[in-house]
């Protein structure tokens, strides 16, 4: 595997990582990361001129990481040639299926099996359920085919989001990329970091994502209780107190960020959904062990079958850039310690992560975690 990374400046396109002798036109994946108001179809149709044989999988993001570096607002590509190792990408959009599972369903049921090893998912951040979404993948993944990735994002904006394959940029799109053969070789790490506080409630009410009712009480009107003083700054403040959500058939916990508050009723949209009769607690943030929890899902990601990976992709949210603020690239630096300077980083801050929590599990939406992707090829 060669990668070339570059990220724009204030005067252009500047290279921040290159494998000597790489190929522009060898490059099949150019991986294409930045602020809404960067990936525009002349920006893409200038980066195609650069990778002419390559596929643009493009997404806006919440932040970009490049080169162990967190950009804000920028542009970052990363292109990638793959010496041993077939792909093939997959595209849909939820306008076209009835609802997020559907849609994951017949990306998955369309997506070549033989000697597939691992998937990587990029999806809208707005208009996908992502839950559902990972919930019809993982109907058909009989397999157990290792998939990671993360949910597209807006800034702090929340308003819509792109995903696109070359020119087919719009909200609604998810892309799925499959990886095959024996030269691959792909881990992954996820963890939060965050403390839970307060006692475990029971869900009484609630329709997939949004939240009426704890304990049969009304949710909206606890949480503020317990937020305090920070309840005059919802919704905004809702990142800095996410809830976790325990999964006791798997003995593992999700985090689940809240989206959006509705005072007329009373409920909470949550980027995942929170059945009736799952446990969940409130969480604040501990910001040591946030920036820690980054360096030990590196050490994940390389416990698998290789040490130094030709490329890493971290995928952190939203909230966790919100909440480090000033102190966000130490999560990013952090990991440099185990992977070294060798290997290619790229990645950016998303809506929601998708990957296991364990090796056995299959994948899961995440939030508030950063999750990592190593890529090696043998």
């Amino acid at each position: 595997m060669k990668i070339e990374q570059k990220i724009t400046t204030d005067t252009g396109w500047q290279t921040v990582y290159s494998h000597e002798g790489f190929n522009q036109e060898l490059c099949q994946i150019v991986l294409v990361l930045g602020g809404k108001n960067n990936i525009t179809f002349e920006a893409l149709g200038k980066i195609k001129v650069d990778y002419p044989n390559a596929q643009l999988i493009s997404a806006t993001t919440a932040g970009e990481i490049a080169n162990y570096a967190f950009y804000d607002e920028q542009l970052s590509t990363t292109a990638i040639y793959l010496e041993k190792t077939p792909f093939v990408s997959k595209l849909a959009n939820i306008k076209d299926f009835a609802n997020s599972y559907d849609l994951g369903l017949d990306l998955f049921k369309n997506m070549p099996k033989n000697d597939l090893k691992y998937i990587f998912v990029l999806s809208d951040g707005g208009l996908i359920n992502g839950t559902e979404l990972l919930e019809g993948i993982n109907s058909e993944n009989n397999d157990e085919i290792l998939i990671t990735g993360g949910l597209a994002g807006d800034g702090s904006r929340f308003q819509s989001t792109l995903v696109g394959v070359d020119a087919n940029l719009e909200s609604g799109n998810v892309v799925l990329i499959g990886f095959y053969g024996e030269h691959i070789k792909v881990g992954h790490g996820s963890l939060g970091g965050w403390d839970e506080f307060g006692p475990e409630r029971i869900v009484t009410k609630s329709e997939k994502n949004v939240l009426f009712e704890l304990d049969n009480k009304n949710a909206l009107e606890l949480y503020k209780q317990y937020l305090g003083s920070y309840a005059d700054e919802l919704p905004g403040s809702a990142l800095l107190f996410p809830i976790s959500i325990s999964n006791d058939a798997q003995d593992t916990k999700n985090v689940r960020t809240i989206l959006s508050i509705d005072e007329s009723n009373q409920s909470m949209t949550f980027a995942g959904n929170l059945p009736e009769g799952s446990k969940v607690r409130l969480m604040k943030a501990n910001f040591d062990k946030i920036i820690n929890a980054s360096g030990s899902a590196a050490q994940q990601a390389v416990s698998f079958d290789f040490d130094k990976p030709d490329l890493a992709i971290l995928i952190s949210c939203v909230g966790r850039k919100l909440i480090l603020n000033d102190r966000v690239e130490e999560e990013i630096e952090i990991a440099k310690d185990i992977f070294g300077a060798e290997t290619c980083v790229s990645g950016f801050y998303s809506y929601g992560e998708i990957s296991p929590l364990v090796k056995s599990q299959k994948c899961e939406l995440q939030n508030q975690t950063m999750t990592i992707t190593t890529l090696k090829e043998i």
